[in-house]
């Protein structure tokens, strides 16, 4: 039944609703009311049924913000994996990574211990001195700058990416390119994306890179955040 019919049969329907209401055997504006009161009061009940009538009778509206199409779903996870694959190369940096891109890491690097003397008198070499902060992203980071192209802010931490109420959790078996993998209990260690052809996108030591599915510590769900 096209969409027409059945916005046309609905407000037959609502029509003899209306008349039920009132009494009447005709729709209110075939007929002069006994008096103005009653009359506004019914245009007033008849609008409200008949805005309930074309919320549900006209494509799309009452449904545009729910679900997206199957092909904007699509053009979204593309954009998403895109965005990642930008950033192969970039180093890995602990707490690093936002909507916008690389950042420094927001932990405080651990100073160098002192020197001391050894038992045999002698002092040892000095220990390495960290490295400098550069740029870069972790594991969540990353997926919280590539979910960006959709237009989703994903939560910092992989653990909470993990439990994301914008997702819905799958089987390993039924993963799709744009999911979402995750390791750890509750996915609190780390968290990757999958590509298809059991190949994923991370951000590990040394930099973002593309690698194997690998499935030791895997999580037992997926989590699936475009559909």
């Amino acid at each position: 039944m096209s969409q027409n019919l059945i916005g046309i049969y609905v407000v037959s329907a609502v029509e003899r609703i209306v008349v039920a209401i009132a009494g009447r055997k005709e729709p209110p504006w075939s007929q002069s009311s006994r008096s103005e009161r009653s009359d506004n009061g019914m245009k007033r009940t008849y609008a409200v049924l008949l805005g309930i009538v074309l919320l549900f009778a006209t494509p799309g509206l009452a449904s545009a913000d729910v679900h997206s199409s199957p092909a904007d779903a699509q053009k979204n996870i593309n954009a998403v994996i895109a965005r990642g694959l930008t950033q192969r190369g970039v180093p890995f940096t602990y707490g690093g990574g936002n909507t916008d891109g690389p950042t420094t890491s927001t932990d405080t690097a651990p100073a160098a211990p002192e020197a001391t003397t050894s038992l045999l008198g002698l002092i040892p070499a000095p220990l390495a001195t960290p490295a400098p902060k550069v740029p870069g992203f972790d594991a969540s980071g990353l997926m919280v700058y590539s979910y960006a192209a959709a237009g989703i802010k994903l939560p910092r931490r992989s653990g909470d990416q993990y439990d994301y109420q914008g997702g819905r959790k799958v089987l390993p078996a039924q993963a799709l390119p744009g999911d979402l993998i995750f390791y750890g209990p509750n996915g609190s260690q780390s968290v990757t994306m999958y590509l298809g052809n059991n190949l994923m996108l991370e951000a590990s030591e040394p930099a973002v890179q593309v690698s194997q599915v690998r499935f030791n510590d895997m999580a037992p769900y997926l989590v699936r955040v475009i559909e």
